[in-house]
C-alpha cells in the first residue's frame, strides 16, 4: 500500500479511489475533486460530516483560475510570495466546484502544496485533488506514510511515501471571499508574514467556527486527555497538575519545549522527547500526540511553546486538542 510510484497514484485518483498525498505540512488524503463519488469516500474513509468544507490542492497560481468566479486584486501577490506553500486561500467558488466539496457554501478553500511528490502527483494529474487529512476526524493528523496505514487502513488504496512532514501542522487559512481579508486559522505562515502583503489583516477568533476547513473547536486529539498550561508554566505547576491525575489512577504523560527535572516523578510518568523551538515544536507536535497515546498515556500534560512564530499554530493546535479529548472523554 505504501508506494513511491507516482503513475500508480494518478490511476488510482482518476479511477475514482483514495491516496495517502505527503505535503509538506501533514499528509492528505486525496480524492478527484471534480469526482462525486470519490469525495463521497473521503467522507466515508474518515467519518468527516458532509457539511464540513474541504481544501482542493493545485499545483500553483495558474490552476487556481477555472475554481474561482473572480480574483481579488491581493491574490496575486501574496501567491506570488507563498505558493506554492503552507497558505490556503478562501475565495468565491465557480460554477464548476461541485457542492460536496464545500459544503453547499458559496466559498472554495484552494491550496498549492510545496512538497515535491504532491507537485509530481498534481501536475502529472492535471486537476485538483480534495485532500484533507488522513485521518479520522477530528483525530491527530498523520506527519508519516505509516499514520495513514494506522489510520485509514485499506479504505486507502495507495499511500505516497514522502518522507516525515517538514511542517508538520496544517496550512495558515486566509479568507479573501470578502471586502477584507482575515486570517481563519494559524499555521507557518503567521500574521507577520502575511503583513508584509496585507497590512493591517484581521485575526478571526480562532473558537468561532468559520466556513472552512479545520475550524471545530475540537480537533487533531489524541486518545489521551491533553491538559495545556501556560508557555511560561513552572516546574512546579507541571509537578502539581502531574500528581492530581497521577492521584486518580492516571498514566501521566509530560510535554514542553525543553526535557524538565521532575524529580522523583520523573520514573512514574512518562516524558516525552522536548518540544524545543516553536518550529520544531509544530514540526514534532502530532508525532508527539500520537506516541503519548502508543506509549498508554491517559493524561497528557503540556507545556507549549512561547506564543511566537509557529508556536502561535501550536498553541491553537493545542486548544483545539484539549476541548477535543476533554469533550469525548
Amino acid at each position: 500500500m505504501i508506494s513511491t510510484d507516482i503513475e500508480a497514484a494518478v490511476a488510482v485518483l482518476r479511477a475514482g479511489g483514495l491516496v495517502g498525498m505527503p505535503t509538506e505540512t501533514v499528509y492528505g488524503l486525496a480524492a478527484d475533486a471534480l469526482n462525486r463519488n470519490a469525495i463521497a469516500k473521503v467522507f466515508a474513509a474518515k467519518g468527516r460530516p458532509t457539511s464540513h468544507p474541504l481544501i482542493v490542492h493545485v499545483a500553483g497560481l495558474v490552476d487556481v483560475e477555472p475554481w474561482v468566479k473572480h480574483l481579488p486584486d491581493v491574490l496575486e501577490p501574496l501567491l506570488t510570495k507563498w505558493w506554492p506553500g503552507p497558505l490556503t486561500v478562501l475565495l468565491p467558488r465557480s460554477s464548476q466546484v461541485l457542492d460536496e466539496v464545500t459544503g453547499g457554501r458559496d466559498t472554495v478553500a484552494l491550496r498549492a502544496p510545496a512538497h515535491p511528490v504532491a507537485q509530481a502527483l498534481l501536475q502529472q494529474l492535471g486537476s485538483g485533488v480534495v485532500a484533507p487529512s488522513a485521518n479520522r476526524f477530528g483525530r491527530v493528523s498523520p506527519t508519516t506514510a505509516q499514520d495513514v496505514v494506522d489510520e485509514l487502513g485499506t479504505s486507502v488504496s495507495l499511500v505516497l511515501d514522502g518522507g516525515s512532514c517538514q511542517i508538520g501542522i496544517e496550512s495558515t487559512i486566509v479568507d479573501l471571499s470578502g471586502s477584507e481579508p482575515k486570517i481563519l486559522r494559524h499555521g507557518h505562515i503567521t500574521q507577520t508574514d502575511l503583513e508584509t502583503i496585507i497590512p493591517g489583516i484581521e485575526v478571526v477568533d480562532g473558537r468561532a467556527e468559520a466556513n472552512a476547513p479545520g475550524m471545530l473547536p475540537g480537533h487533531y486529539a489524541p486518545n489521551a486527555k491533553v491538559v495545556v498550561l501556560a508557555p511560561n508554566a513552572q516546574i512546579s505547576e507541571v509537578i502539581e497538575t502531574a500528581e492530581k491525575y497521577m492521584e486518580q489512577g492516571h498514566q501521566v504523560g509530560v510535554l514542553a519545549p525543553e526535557t524538565l527535572n521532575l524529580g522523583s516523578l520523573a520514573s512514574l510518568l512518562v516524558q516525552l522527547p522536548a518540544g524545543g523551538s516553536p518550529e520544531h515544536y509544530a514540526q514534532v507536535l502530532y508525532r508527539r500526540l500520537r506516541q503519548a497515546d502508543s506509549d498508554g498515556v491517559s493524561v497528557l500534560v503540556v507545556v507549549p511553546p512561547p506564543p511566537v512564530g509557529s508556536g502561535i499554530a501550536v498553541a491553537d493546535r493545542l486548544r483545539r486538542a484539549a476541548y477535543g479529548s476533554h469533550h469525548t472523554k
